[in-house]
């Protein structure tokens, strides 16, 4: 990877670009940091410890990677994974016929972060309110479900628990941990979403 990205290319091409230089996937948090050690102009350069600016930061993010999505499907080049935990370029499937558009327009996250209007003129008490609702609603059923995307357990015909949670969880570990040949990244990925999963199966 160069010193710098490219200033000249827009954020969903400059995290296209960390992403195929990742192909385990990268977390959120990750792909920010690479972002802001790679000195791109278009996130904010400020800590993350400052709600807004974080909120900011985050917002950016998903609305590039929406709109790269959106335009990788139309090339059917590839297909984007979005999580928080992991955010991942798969092969293109063509489970969809050609010039049909699959990618949700009743998806409430994407039409939230292509509407640029709720990132404008938004404070730190708005993001307090958010914290407190939006992200209470829509993120926290969207971590459960990128938890089970990534232990491939979402369309289980077995009943789920705890149990059949770790089993898996045990599995991708081993297949996983750097000691093996396997990737770092993905591995805190995996841990992460046992962490999460664990506060859902009791």
């Amino acid at each position: 990877m160069t010193e710098a990205l490219d200033p000249t290319l827009d954020l969903p091409a400059q995290v296209l670009s960390l992403l195929q230089a990742a192909p385990e996937g990268l977390s959120e948090y990750a792909l920010i940091q690479q972002l802001k050690a790679l000195h791109s102009t278009h996130i904010p350069n400020l800590p993350l410890t400052d709600k807004l600016a974080l909120f900011r930061t985050h917002f950016l993010l998903f609305n590039a990677l929406y709109r790269l999505r959106d335009q990788l499907w139309q090339q059917q080049s590839a297909e984007l994974h979005i999580s928080a935990i992991l955010i991942e370029l798969r092969p293109f499937q063509a489970s969809q016929k050609p010039g049909q558009q699959p990618l949700g327009e009743h998806d409430p996250l994407r039409s939230y972060y292509l509407d640029m209007d709720n990132l404008r003129g938004i404070e730190e008490r708005d993001v307090e309110k958010l914290l407190a609702s939006f992200w209470t609603r829509m993120q926290g059923g969207d971590e459960k479900l990128a938890a089970l995307e990534l232990f491939e357990l979402q369309h289980s015909a077995e009943a789920l628990d705890l149990t059949r949670i770790k089993q898996r969880y045990r599995q991708l570990v081993s297949i996983h941990h750097p000691d093996r040949g396997g990737n770092t990244e993905r591995l805190q990925s995996i841990n992460k979403a046992m962490e999460i999963l664990a506060r859902y199966y009791q």
